[in-house]
């Protein structure tokens, strides 16, 4: 074994959060080294769960917890091994214990075992919308107004997103201002996005066959013509053509979970990821529904599009999916991750060594995402993060560290939208809509994409393929598609940045 005794460092500062809104049968656990090269040669842990490490000192402990299984955090995957092990994270493993472990208890008998460096409980996340979606019919006659953008694309939807171009039309809110847009139609004249420029959707499941996204979507090759139920490229996820599910461990990616809370609430899948999705990348110019950011130009261009799954009905949506989902879209090539989520800014976070010590395996994780070159243009990646909707003058975080995006959120008057973060760690503004000014009966000044038509009938979307959705969850996607217009032009120019010349 790797030896035993009491550790240097106090037991209860090793853990490093509180159970306080967290996964009620996860703890994460960081082993020092010696420990780690223990558990990774009993029963071959870095590969399968197992329930011992091989560690006399820390098998005593879980001799007398439910544990259920011991297994690493992060998936093993002999492409980027060298890499996740030069960042330290094959260190962390997910404990997992039976329904109704008290694992406070388990954290604080965890604490005194020397091998063990650091506890951290499995926080729970938040989306960062507000309010359900709204459907969006597109009849047959085509749309309400006329297309100003002078784009020249024919997506009947295009008229109606305000948020891509803004002449002050009244139908959107009696106090448009003109302007209150991102101007996306000048960027289209110079570049669609590329399809080499991979955004990650970490979010609920992206419908990958709405007809406005299906083109852009992703498409892991390797596993798309190998053999079913194969892990066809090595790299630890069998059969993610599109993406992973992280929430359920599975490749069936979902996007209309019907799920309910214990008072018989709905709270189940919104659309959430399929409708950031869409802002980001649903196909321009293809005579359907709506536009993306960086959806292309009707040539088969614009970016692409993988689904990274956190949210699923009532299941993931915590600090160990999302830190998954991470490595993942940095292991598979996305250059961006696109992350509509945080944590409620009555959380207890004061400062960035806050986050930087209380939440380590999820920062280790965006760091390892930043560090990772999967494009010609930069040395890394781009975390791009909604600012939060609790109208508090400060960003949540992780979006508020001060290395990563975040963005706040205006509507199509140009003015703040009512449920904003705003002020320290926000850092950049982008249309998210605001329902309080969209004229009476209307959602007009919400913001318009794709939605999946499967969503449970209470949500009122009534099976439409589009609709409006508002929250700094859709002004997040906004600045995820400029950047990725960005990258794309640098690219076909031949340009290099650092990821701080880029930002």
């Amino acid at each position: 074994n790797a030896g035993g005794g009491t550790s240097a460092q106090t037991p209860s500062a090793k853990i490093v959060n509180t159970s306080a809104d967290a996964a009620a049968e996860t703890l994460l656990v960081y082993f020092n080294d010696r420990a780690v090269e223990t558990i990774e040669s009993t029963a071959a842990a870095t590969r399968t769960a197992a329930t011992r490490s091989g560690v006399a000192s820390v098998d005593d402990v879980l001799s007398r917890l439910e544990i259920v299984s011991l297994e690493r955090l992060f998936t093993y995957d002999a492409r980027s091994e060298e890499q996740t092990r030069a960042a330290g994270l094959h260190k962390w493993y997910i404990l997992t214990f039976g329904q109704g472990a008290d694992l406070e208890k388990a954290a604080r008998e965890l604490a005194g075992v020397a091998e063990v460096s650091r506890i951290q409980f499995d926080t729970k996340l938040q989306k960062a919308s507000v309010g359900n979606p709204m459907p969006f019919r597109i009849d047959e006659t085509g749309t309400t107004r006329a297309d100003f953008s002078g784009s020249g694309f024919n997506d009947p939807g295009l008229p109606s997103q305000w948020h891509y171009s803004n002449n002050g039309d009244k139908m959107f809110a009696a106090t448009t201002a003109a302007g209150a847009d991102i101007n996306v139609p000048e960027a289209w004249k110079l570049t669609g996005g590329s399809p080499s420029i991979i955004v990650a959707i970490v979010d609920e499941g992206v419908k990958y066959t709405n007809p406005d996204l299906a083109d852009n979507m992703w498409v892991n090759k390797a596993e798309l013509n190998g053999a079913a139920n194969t892990d066809n490229d090595g790299n630890g996820y069998k059969n993610d053509v599109h993406g992973y599910n992280f929430a359920t461990n599975s490749s069936d990616l979902t996007w209309s979970v019907s799920h309910y809370d214990n008072k018989g609430k709905y709270d189940g899948d919104s659309g959430h990821g399929t409708h950031v999705a869409g802002t980001v990348a649903a196909v321009n110019n293809n005579g359907k529904g709506v536009c993306g950011v960086a959806g292309g130009t009707g040539s088969n261009d614009g970016v692409k599009l993988m689904s990274c799954q956190i949210f699923s009905g009532g299941k993931g949506g915590t600090i160990s999916t999302s830190v998954r989902a991470i490595k993942y879209a940095a292991d598979n090539g996305a250059s961006i991750i696109q992350c509509s989520w945080g944590y409620p800014t009555q959380s207890p976070f004061t400062s960035d060594s806050y986050y930087e010590r209380n939440y380590a395996a999820e920062k280790e994780a965006i760091d390892y995402f930043v560090s990772k070159k999967n494009n010609d243009v930069l040395d890394g990646g781009l975390a791009i993060f909604a600012a939060g909707n609790d109208a508090t003058n400060f960003a949540s975080y992780p979006g508020g560290y001060r290395s990563y995006f975040s963005v706040t959120s205006f509507g199509p008057d140009y003015l703040p939208a009512y449920y904003t973060n705003y002020g320290p760690g926000c850092n950049v503004a982008a249309p998210g809509g605001d329902a309080s000014i969209s004229p009476a009966g209307t959602s007009a000044a919400q913001v318009l994409s794709t939605l999946p038509s499967e969503l449970p009938a209470e949500l009122g979307t009534d099976g439409a393929d589009y609709g409006y959705m508002q929250g700094t969850s859709m002004a997040c996607p906004h600045v995820s598609g400029v950047a990725a217009l960005g990258l794309s032009y640098a690219l076909a120019k031949g340009r290099h940045y650092t990821v701080d010349e880029f930002k």
